[in-house]
């Protein structure tokens, strides 16, 4: 293991999160009411925790008030992350068309505008055809939307979304007393990221239960579970885990930016920290070896 340094009484393991360059956009979702903005967002981000099995990793950003939004109604603001431009195209025009368009009164424009031509992403171009020839152009200034006719109206859709190369798998790891201390301070360490901007925390409720390694001994899978850090596997697998350790949990955070996912691990970090009965908090990596972004935890004290 690593050495340790220490903040607030806590083990901090002096090692780096590994992360990689990941395709990313912003999707904002408008409605009539913040509540469909919401479930709209809420279907959108489903089944998209890991690119190791889902298209995406997906998640909300935040909400949005009616002065924040193209429309000036309520919504809320989504982030999309893919390994390619092609397969983040695919996934964002795959949920917005069955998520977005089929919830009541929302529409759905693009939130990363300062982006060149040949790095955006068709949307509502490629879901236009559902309109069965009845779809509709519209140009505003430089801005192309798409009138899908709907049975309460119509679904307004920008034409295309702007791209940034974004960074995903910034992780924290950490290890607790309890399952219930443990959950708690990564509970207020996941509530601290999320108000740092530009990131999402994609997993349910931004918290990892099931922490994988690269690989299996079945082939046919990516990943599997991580036996350096369960607790009950102690006496069959080498741990990496304090001896009163009796539960782990991990945050993996996608960001627009390195710098976002930084300051969202920094703080992260130190909510959970805080928190009574942690006893360690590491990250995880593979060496160097695989991503080319690597968060030092040594930096974020």
């Amino acid at each position: 293991m690593s050495d340790l340094l220490e903040l607030n009484g806590v083990e901090i393991v002096d090692t780096f999160a590994e992360a990689f360059p990941m395709k990313a956009t912003r999707v904002i979702i408008t409605a009539a009411a913040e509540r469909w903005a919401g479930i709209a967002a809420s279907e959108m981000s489903g089944y998209a925790t890991s690119v190791i099995a889902c298209d995406a990793e997906v998640a909300v950003e935040r909400t949005l008030s009616p002065e924040d939004t193209p429309d000036g109604r309520p919504g809320v603001s989504v982030l999309v992350f893919g390994f390619s431009r092609d397969a983040l195209a695919s996934a964002v025009q795959g949920r917005v068309g069955q998520c977005v368009l089929t919830s009541p009164t929302t529409a759905c424009y693009n939130g990363i505008e300062d982006c060149p031509k040949d790095k955006r992403i068709q949307v509502g171009g490629a879901i236009r055809f559902f309109g069965d020839g009845f779809q509709f152009a519209k140009k505003l200034g430089t801005q192309r939307f798409w009138r899908i006719p709907t049975m309460d109206g119509e679904f307004l859709c920008e034409d295309r979304f702007g791209t940034v190369t974004g960074v995903g798998g910034g992780n924290l790891i950490i290890c607790g007393e309890s399952q219930a201390a443990t959950l708690t301070a990564t509970e207020l360490a996941v509530e601290a990221m999320q108000a740092c901007p530009d990131v999402i925390m994609p997993f349910p409720g931004g918290i990892v239960r099931a922490g994988s390694k690269v690989g299996s001994q079945y082939k046919k899978l990516k990943a599997s579970t991580n036996e350096a850090y369960c607790p009950t596997l102690r006496p069959l697998a080498k741990s990496e885990l304090p001896d009163a350790c009796n539960a782990v949990y991990e945050i993996v955070a996608d960001g627009l930016s390195p710098e976002t996912v930084q300051n969202a691990m920094k703080a992260g970090l130190r909510a959970a920290a805080g928190s009574p009965g942690i006893l360690r908090i590491t990250a995880g990596n593979y060496g160097g070896k695989l991503g080319k972004h690597h968060f030092f935890l040594r930096d974020l004290l």
